[in-house]
């Protein structure tokens, strides 16, 4: 399959390019595009085989449940079977936005889009291109990110282009992401409204529009994997993020977090390994043993972490590095999707020093 790759300026949108992708997409293709958070790939969402199409472009399990972006609230009303009272808050505060809801759905999306499940989950995203292609096209857009399985999401158009290009009809350029991370994944089927993915909207936000909101434990223990806690949402069970390089997290006090992984780096080295540390610009200073050392932000600036998080685990491969170790980023609001990421990136290597 010959991809084609359309460069768009979502400041000035060319309407005869959004048409032709549009296009694409009533025709059953597959169009790459950005969002706000990371670009999607997406296909008609009430198209059982366009869905098929996704999952085999991608190599993703066909459990794990796709988004439905749509353009207008209005939308959601056709493809639900019932949308509580909360929701309606939760849409007038954080639509369009990087938020996903999940709901019970009615027979017009197919069991393919939906991973098997009676609920759909469903994004109004903010991004001027992707709001024009689902608007454009007329259709619902079911669209996961834009990613082989398994791989860091794409938060630049180049991403998507190594992973599937000749896999899909077609991937729209716009650009660099201006988040970084998927959106917030809440499910509204609960007695009490669950968080099933952390994201650039917080708890903390949720419950100043709603009151109380839960998050699912699944999700939030460092030590996910052997808790026998497992994740509600089918996607967060998978690996994923994961760079091709051994990524471990150390936790503890700065000074000897430092010098653990100092000491490792030094080993690593010693055995012909490429190494990298991923650290914050206030502790940059502690680490001179390693072939690579990436800042991610300052302390307290997760909103800029988050935005290179992704970008820097590609470039762990393109630079072909062999061990990773990185600081923990643990805390409150969007740290803790900042974390969630990275954990599932390091397939839980969480390793705790000193006191």
């Amino acid at each position: 399959m010959k991809t084609i790759r359309l460069t768009i300026d979502k400041d000035n949108i060319d309407p005869e390019l959004i048409e032709q992708a549009a296009g694409v997409v009533r025709r059953g293709g597959l169009v790459a595009f950005p969002t706000e958070t990371v670009y999607g790939l997406g296909a008609d969402a009430c198209d059982p085989d366009a869905a098929r199409s996704i999952y085999a472009a991608k190599g993703r399990p066909s459990d794990n449940p796709l988004i439905v972006h749509i353009w207008d609230v209005s939308q959601l009303y056709t493809i639900a079977s019932e949308v509580p009272e909360v929701g309606k808050k939760l849409f007038d505060a954080f639509w369009p936005g990087p938020m996903t809801v999940i709901v019970k759905k009615n027979g017009r999306i197919p069991r393919e889009t939906t991973g098997g499940l009676d609920t759909v989950a469903v994004r109004m995203p903010s991004h001027p291109i992707a709001r024009e292609l689902i608007k454009v096209s007329g259709r619902m857009i079911a669209a996961p990110s834009a990613n082989s399985s398994g791989r860091p999401s794409p938060t630049r158009a180049d991403h998507v282009w190594d992973d599937l290009e000749g896999r899909i009809d077609m991937l729209i350029d716009g650009g660099d992401v201006e988040l970084g991370l998927e959106s917030t994944i809440i499910d509204l089927t609960e007695p009490v409204p669950m968080i099933l993915r952390p994201g650039f909207i917080t708890q903390e936000m949720l419950e100043n529009v709603i009151g109380e909101v839960q998050t699912d434990p699944g999700i939030t223990s460092a030590d996910t994997a052997t808790s026998g806690l497992a994740p509600k949402a089918p996607g967060m069970r998978y690996r994923h993020y994961a760079p091709k390089g051994n990524l471990s997290i150390i936790e503890g006090p700065e000074e000897e977090v430092a010098a653990f992984i100092e000491k490792n780096c030094d080993e690593q080295r010693a055995a012909g390994r490429r190494t990298a540390v991923l650290c914050r610009s206030e502790t940059r200073h502690l680490y001179n043993r390693a072939n690579e050392v990436i800042v991610m932000g300052d302390r307290g600036d997760e909103e800029a972490v988050a935005a290179k998080l992704f970008a820097v685990l590609r470039q762990m491969d393109e630079d072909r590095v062999d061990c990773i170790f990185s600081e923990s980023f643990r805390g409150a609001g969007v740290a803790e999707a900042v974390m969630n990421r990275l954990m599932k990136a390091a397939g839980h290597q969480l390793i705790r020093v000193g006191s």
